[in-house]
């Protein structure tokens, strides 16, 4: 059930991330990050008092709240990253930290003893995660082609991607652990905490950017989507949790990359790239052999 529920949340996770990239085409990526985490918000609010809560304890908000800060500098790092144009840097990098780091956690601290096949399943994800995220361009900010860019530019590039990336790895890896955390009887209640705390990170963004045009409707509706999509695939993550180690639940959530680019091949009509194809490859051999365990 655990294996479900993780690989159910890699695909809102997904299918979140695919919508949010459409719209930030077009518009400011803070405005679409806080607008779809103040639609992630209110769907909790909806949702929270319906769910089983014997025991909401201060420790368990206090860990939700400390999740959504974990998704905010997440958030924020990785946007800041791609708008600098590293993007095949920041991505795969954030992405593979945010699987590592919980599972070193997992098994250091927290007493995750997965079996074998698991163990070849978690070293197959971060290959997995860094090659489906390459796009196999060269970077947008077009330094790679540019022949009046010194070497040492590209170099500081670079580094700023990288430190961005893993600085929004960190930040998903506290939300992963965090929320695994908190405490199953005080129900979904953590995660409300969670959405508000991620509110409060990415609202100095927000206000630091230049005026950015009036959304319309649609646009307004398109993030609150996008944001109650990424809320329902951290709701059943939370879940999982609870089912199964978090190593495992971190390891088959985080393969959510797979789903744009498959999304973006059946939608958009993109190509698949070598790397791509090869990193869908390990994806599902990461699946599969976490599933044997």
């Amino acid at each position: 059930m655990g294996e479900a529920l993780a690989l159910v949340s890699a695909l809102f996770f997904g299918t979140a991330h695919f919508l949010s990239g459409l719209l930030a085409r077009r518009l400011d990526s803070s405005a679409v990050a806080l607008i779809g985490q103040l639609g992630g918000t209110a769907l909790m609010l909806l949702v929270a008092p319906w769910s089983a809560a014997p025991h909401i304890s201060g420790g368990a908000l206090g860990w939700g709240a400390l999740s959504g800060v974990g998704t905010g500098i997440g958030v924020a790092f990785l946007y800041r990253g791609v708008s600098g144009g590293r993007f095949s840097v920041v991505v795969p990098l954030s992405d593979v930290a945010a699987v590592a780091l919980p599972v070193l956690i997992g098994v250091a601290l927290l007493g995750d003893r997965p079996q074998l096949w698991a163990w070849y399943g978690i070293a197959a994800a971060p290959p997995a995660l860094w090659l489906i995220a390459r796009s196999g361009r060269a970077d947008e900010d077009g330094s790679d082609s540019d022949n009046c860019s010194s070497d040492s530019r590209r170099g500081r590039g670079i580094a700023s991607g990288a430190h961005h990336g893993l600085a929004a790895g960190l930040g998903f890896a506290l939300q992963f652990v965090a929320l695994a955390q908190a405490d199953p009887a005080a129900g979904l209640w953590p995660l409300v905490a969670g959405r508000a705390a991620s509110v409060l990170v990415l609202l100095p963004l927000v206000a630091r950017r230049p005026a950015s045009p009036r959304l319309s409707a649609g646009s307004v509706w398109g993030c609150l989507i996008a944001g109650s999509l990424g809320t329902l695939g951290i709701t059943l993550y939370t879940l999982a949790t609870r089912e199964q180690l978090l190593s495992l639940t971190v390891v088959l959530t985080a393969l959510y990359p797979a789903v744009p680019v498959l999304l973006g091949v059946a939608v958009l009509r993109e190509r698949l790239t070598r790397l791509q194809g090869a990193g869908l490859v390990c994806a599902a051999a990461s699946m599969a052999l976490i599933s044997l365990s």
